[in-house]
């Protein structure tokens, strides 16, 4: 048995939706080709249980023969007990099938996602990956646990219509012709269902991202009574939703018909053909009951290719969501190695775009009226988004380095404190926390004791305080236990720990109280010193901490110069003070 996840998924074929399905299928060849033997020994087992029946009625029950009777009775035995073992071991290697295949497009559309980076999220609705995650993969398994029986279904097909064939041709012909030609009509459903059904995933996803856009923003919606407007928009993508799905049932309501509709008028047809022979006394006794139990085991093979179809469809539209995943391109290619040499730590950054110098080992500030514009130099400072970057370290390009060592040695921390559901201490020290296979006994023996010196930094001692398991406690969803403030100082902490060369924070203390950012202030310029910081705000309070304090305009640098100084010029009064005594 395989572990799961894989150590290495492979390199999918993504030229095209088929190959990538192929591509799959042939990752666990073993298994797909010990489920098809399997399949097939199950269900050719259970279509010679009628020719056994025939053969018993012949030679034992008609002519009295008890020896007769008692052999073809074993023979029964016998195929049942085939058929029982087949089956639990073709559903054993189903479920294989299944998992394998679900869990192995799981890690590759996590891999997908992990490359794109934040481009993911600019390419497709978060819904939608969401829902690549949630059903699709497993949809696309789906696929690969039915292809045993569907194996199993021809060989069983072939062996009943071969045996038809021998005792009647024409009945045989109809049997080994008219299947495929059942099938075959099928295709004026499949295309009209397939595209239905993408048209319907669509919408799902866009439902999906718009709800969990209402429920992160929860708080925020009731504060400005917007509770109502996103309410109506919910109703209206859901009768969006409805709406398409009503399009897809009248199709799948067609193909799900035609699993018991046509194999159901392809056995009366067999059957009253074979009616007629016995009755004309081309066949016996025992080969009338033997037609009769063929007619009734083709329902079996004919609603397995009709249930292939229809797994074959929802596999399709999967392995395209996922295929669109692995599409999108990352805003930088991690595997190019950097073409110079690092710099040192302590080098200056440059962002010509903007003009902003930022000297190292020193803590500078960026002020903006426009936060976007301040955003945007941190960003091109840590080289995230799209496009080419002209930012330098130490007069090297961060487009010239291995964008693995820029993340590693510039870290840029958002404005949104993302927490996530798990341990605390995990959440702070990130990949420290997980990178021992034995868990907390393989943290180096200092790890709380930095956690909590940066917790002081980041002024969170207190929400330390309030769990009572501490640093073991557990972080709820998106940290809804915590307000905030608090949300916020974690995020900061978890930053303080990465101990970055480069450490950019984007307005790290916008949701805290004054009192809190006064020590935040202090704390964070002590906790860096010698190190380069980036701060982007316009709190006076961090201000007044900066070595050097950067003014933009339009974008662009203005001025530049500690606090103090800056208090002279009036952009910068007017931003910091919220004064309007320079619009006059």
């Amino acid at each position: 048995m395989r572990e799961i996840p894989y150590p290495d998924p492979g390199r999918p074929d993504t030229r095209s939706t088929l190959r990538f399905m192929l591509w799959i299928g042939r990752e666990q060849w073993r298994t797909q080709a010990l489920g098809a033997v399997t399949g097939m020994v199950w269900m050719v087992s259970i279509a010679l249980i009628p020719a056994a029946l025939g053969k018993g009625v012949d030679e034992g029950i008609v002519p009295g023969d008890v020896d007769g009777l008692v052999k073809w009775a074993l023979a029964l035995l016998g195929l049942g007990a085939i058929a029982a073992s087949t089956a639990a071991a073709r559903h054993w290697f189903a479920v294989h099938n299944w998992l394998y295949a679900s869990y192995r497009s799981a890690q590759l559309t996590a891999e997908g996602a992990e490359k794109a980076g934040p481009a993911l999220t600019r390419a497709m609705p978060s819904g939608e990956v969401v829902t690549v995650f949630a059903n699709d993969v497993m949809r696309l398994g789906g696929l690969y646990d039915a292809m045993g029986r569907f194996a199993g279904a021809v060989a069983s097909y072939v062996v009943v219509g071969t045996i038809l064939l021998a005792a009647s041709p024409p009945l045989g012909l109809l049997v080994l012709a008219g299947g495929p030609i059942m099938l075959a009509s099928l295709s004026l459903i499949v295309r009209p269902l397939q595209r239905r059904q993408a048209l319907q995933r669509e919408e799902a996803g866009r439902l999906t991202t718009l709800g969990a856009d209402t429920v992160a923003g929860l708080r925020v919606l009731r504060g400005i009574g917007g509770e109502q407007t996103f309410l109506r928009r919910y109703e209206a993508q859901s009768q969006k939703v409805r709406h398409r799905g009503v399009h897809v049932a009248g199709i799948q309501a067609a193909l799900d018909s035609a699993q018991v509709l046509l194999p159901g008028v392809f056995v009366v047809l067999v059957t009253w053909l074979g009616a007629r022979m016995a009755l004309q006394g081309e066949i016996s006794a025992g080969q009338l009951v033997a037609f009769y139990g063929y007619t009734a085991f083709l329902t079996m093979p004919l609603q397995t290719a009709i249930e292939i179809v229809d797994r074959g469809i929802r596999a399709h539209i999967a392995a395209g969501k996922v295929l669109r995943v692995l599409a999108v391109p990352p805003d930088h290619d991690a595997s190019r190695p950097g073409s110079v040499a690092a710099p040192r730590d302590n080098d200056d950054l440059v962002d010509p775009l903007s003009g902003t110098v930022v000297r190292g080992g020193l803590l500078t500030a960026i002020v903006s009226a426009r936060p976007e514009d301040s955003a945007a130099v941190a960003d091109r400072l840590g080289r995230h988004g799209p496009g080419p970057h002209q930012t330098t370290w130490g007069g090297t390009r961060l487009d010239d380095l291995a964008i693995a060592d820029v993340r590693r040695r510039v870290v840029v921390s958002e404005p949104d404190p993302r927490l996530f559901t798990g341990v605390l201490r995990d959440q702070l020290l990130g990949a420290a926390a997980t990178a021992g296979a034995g868990g907390r006994d393989h943290l180096p023996d200092h790890a709380d004791a930095r956690v909590l010196r940066a917790l002081e930094a980041a002024s969170g001692t207190d929400v330390l305080e309030a769990l009572p398991d501490g640093l073991d406690g557990t972080v709820e969803e998106r940290g809804r236990s915590y307000s905030g403030g608090q949300r916020q100082r974690l995020a900061l902490a978890r930053a303080l720990l990465t101990d970055a060369p480069v450490l950019v924070l984007v307005e790290p203390t916008s949701a805290v109280d004054a009192h809190t950012e006064a020590r935040i202030a202090s704390r964070l310029a002590d906790h860096r010193r010698g190190r380069t910081t980036v701060v982007t705000t316009v709190s006076p309070l961090l201000l007044g901490q900066a070595d050097e304090v950067v003014l933009l305009e339009d974008g662009l640098v203005a001025a530049r110069g500690t606090h103090r100084e800056l208090l002279e010029h009036a952009a910068y009064r007017h931003v910091v003070l919220r004064t309007e005594e320079d619009e006059t």
